[in-house]
């Protein structure tokens, strides 16, 4: 096997989009301004039945907004606090990109701990870190599972909370037949290269509030574009990455990634600033018009991509119900699009290294509670221990590719792989760097 079954590294390409991304380097008048980006906001109005959609060049980008149009820390609004005393709730067991924007915008991370059924917030236990400075929940629709929004709705209301929808992994998912994404005050999409549709970097914020509509388009307004060889960078991607580099993987293509990434030809997903609590340049930005048409593009395919990705969660279910690994749960009132089929294991780490032997490059989000693994815990203010389950669920934890260049052939080649490990003890626990 050359090309490896990956969970990751443009998993949403197809051949349409790798043309019309090849085809737009050679338009450079097209890059940053163009009626893509209007088309993309209206599309996403239409889809979610809101009444703004305001695009950014990335999802911490959209959250960052969110936070900066918020009355008690908007610089335009007289009643505007001293954030740095203003709380921002939300889970462990996710990734910098939702932290960081808490921190950027001079607010106070504080991590609630996980449900291990289905990796979201526990509701449950989130009064044991209310305190008067408490002002947002964010709530994470972990792996395209809606969090229990009733339960969260009233906790909110009880406590006067303002809820951010966080919806970076479920695009398309619904809860009590309602989109996700539509409960909250506001909420963000991500476009990442990894995420339910892809533009290589890209986000949207949402909302049915007029006056916070109104302070994200100033704030977009205000941020500009990002610069003509970041957006070249970006439309690098897919070509390189499947015209060179998943090709030739196992032999060649594993260190042109780094090579490109390390020369600045390729981005990386996490850049090392944000690891550390910093930001870089580049955010936030204006969705640039070249990376709006690659998300329509994708955004046209919504409904094909995600009954696929059912389909092949279904095919686990069916093939891994008997396993001693323990499989997803959730409620039938909750429409799971299966971003990815998260499983647990004891031995996680070592079957993800085992697999990464044979070309199988099989998922580890979350390897810590705030990803990833090099990350500067004590910059993005978490503490060691301070959410429990999702420290063990980081070890627990892999998962396994449910995109649309996943076949039932594919897929069963991961099943098979997975078998030889189906025992509730064969393995323990060990941390493993990829």
């Amino acid at each position: 096997m050359i090309k490896p079954i990956s969970i990751s590294l443009s998993p949403n390409t197809e051949k349409d989009d790798v043309q019309l991304a090849f085809k737009l380097k050679f338009k450079p008048w097209l890059w940053k301004k163009g009626k893509a980006v209007e088309e993309l906001e209206n599309e996403f109005k239409k889809y979610l039945g809101v009444k703004h959609a305001v695009s950014f060049n990335s999802g911490r980008s959209a959250f960052l907004a969110i936070l900066e149009s918020l009355p008690f820390n908007n610089k335009n609004f007289a009643c505007a606090l001293d954030p740095k005393q203003k709380e921002v709730l939300l889970q462990a067991f996710t990734c910098n990109a939702a932290s960081n924007p808490i921190i950027w915008s001079d607010l106070k991370p504080v991590y609630e701990d996980v449900d291990e059924s289905d990796f979201n917030i526990d509701v449950k236990k989130l009064k044991t870190k209310l305190t008067p400075q408490s002002r947002v929940l964010v709530v994470q629709h972990t792996f395209g599972l809606p969090v229990n929004l009733d339960e969260v709705l009233s906790f909110c209301k009880e406590n006067n909370l303002i809820l951010i929808e966080d919806c970076a992994h479920s695009l398309g998912s619904s809860y009590k037949g309602k989109k996700v994404g539509t409960f909250g005050r506001a909420a963000f999409f991500s476009f990442s290269r990894d995420k339910v549709i892809s533009s290589v970097y890209g986000g949207i914020a949402v909302t049915n509030d007029d006056e916070m509509a109104r302070q994200l388009r100033i704030f977009q307004e205000k941020i500009g574009y990002p610069s003509y060889l970041w957006i070249y960078q970006q439309l690098l991607h897919p070509v390189l990455m499947n015209w060179i580099i998943l090709p030739t993987y196992s032999f060649l293509g594993k260190y042109l990634l780094v090579l490109f990434q390390w020369l600045n030809i390729l981005s990386k997903a996490v850049h090392w600033k944000e690891k550390r609590g910093k930001k870089p340049g580049y955010f936030p930005k204006k969705l640039p018009n070249a990376l709006a048409l690659l998300a329509l593009n994708q955004f046209k395919k919504l409904e094909r991509f995600n009954n696929h990705r059912k389909e092949i969660a279904q095919f686990y279910f069916d093939n891994l119900g008997e396993s001693n690994f323990i499989l997803p749960v959730f409620s039938k009132d909750r429409e799971h699009i299966f971003l990815r089929f998260t499983i647990k294991h004891l031995g996680a780490h070592q079957i993800i290294r085992e697999a990464w032997k044979k070309n199988i490059l099989i998922g580890d989000w979350y390897t810590t509670a705030i990803a990833p693994y090099d990350t500067k815990m004590e910059k993005l203010k978490y503490l060691s221990g301070n959410c429990p389950k999702a420290e063990e669920l980081a070890l627990q934890t892999l998962n396994l590719p449910t995109h649309i260049n996943i076949s039932q052939k594919e897929a069963k080649v991961i099943v098979d792989f997975l078998k030889q490990y189906d025992s509730p003890v064969k393995l323990k626990y060990q941390r493993v760097k990829l």
